[in-house]
């Protein structure tokens, strides 16, 4: 009875293994070499015995481009995209287009970025839905900045609340440009009729990374203000979020 072939590492996502890890027909069909599986595997144990602390962002990086090109060293090009988009946090939210730019970045290792994003977006606001505002603030703070922090173009968002300060919606209300976005106020609190919400937090990104509030920002959030107060509905806070801080109205003094 023959013996079943070792487990070969193979990409599992949509799109083929990308072009460049694919420098000669032979490799595709070639196992790694056993200096780069053992090098990956230490890497997973590492991970596996230490969780994310145990380590920097190029290898939790090296981790997720496996999958992507599993015959190739990976660790230049993750110090590459480190190098030119910053953090960890900064290469996942880069855009498809500036990532595609980058040697050795074809669609498979696009699409696993990109899964990876999906995942953190989704589990940093699966901790704030349907739970009361007050006792989950950090974690709202670190949804915004996950979903918004690394945006190349500003984005106005608002969390309706009920009588409870229950967090019941999450929606987008409009997306601009790298220093604008257009806001509805009417648009606003109508929504919030239709949920029967009771409060409102707005949030917004500025993309230069500097959360100071502009004059506009001001006098939009005063418009929000009157509007919701005409209703009976109440303004909490309006958080703009930058790039490693955020600057929330209310602690300001602006509401």
């Amino acid at each position: 009875m023959s013996r079943r072939r070792a487990f070969d590492e193979t990409p599992l996502p949509l799109f083929a293994p990308d072009k460049a890890a694919v420098q000669a027909a032979p490799a595709a069909a070639a196992r790694p070499p056993s200096y780069l599986r053992d090098h990956r595997q230490r890497l997973r144990d590492r991970f596996l015995s230490g969780g994310a602390r145990a380590v920097p962002d190029y290898e939790l990086l090296e981790l997720v481009l496996f999958r992507a090109i599993p015959r190739r060293d990976v660790k230049p090009l993750a110090r590459q995209l480190l190098d030119r988009f910053g953090d960890f946090n900064g290469v996942l939210s880069a855009p498809n287009d500036q990532l595609a730019a980058e040697p050795g970045v074809g669609p498979a290792v696009i699409c696993e970025l990109k899964i990876v994003e999906a995942a953190a977006h989704r589990l940093s606001r699966a901790r704030v839905m349907r739970r009361q505002v007050i006792s989950s603030w950090d974690a709202l703070l670190d949804y915004c900045h996950t979903a918004m922090a690394h945006r190349d173009t500003e984005q106005f968002r608002v969390f309706y609340l009920d009588r409870k300060n229950v967090l019941i919606a999450d929606e987008e209300q409009a997306r601009g440009t790298v220093d604008h976005v257009p806001v509805y106020p009417r648009e606003v609190v109508k929504r919030a009729l239709q949920l029967n919400a009771s409060a409102l937090i707005l949030v917004h990104n500025h993309p230069s990374g500097d959360p100071t509030p502009s004059e506009a920002d001001i006098a939009m959030t005063r418009q929000i203000e009157e509007a919701a107060k005409a209703l009976g509905l109440a303004l909490h806070d309006h958080l703009v979020i930058g790039k490693a801080c955020e600057v929330s109205f209310r602690a300001a003094g602006y509401l």
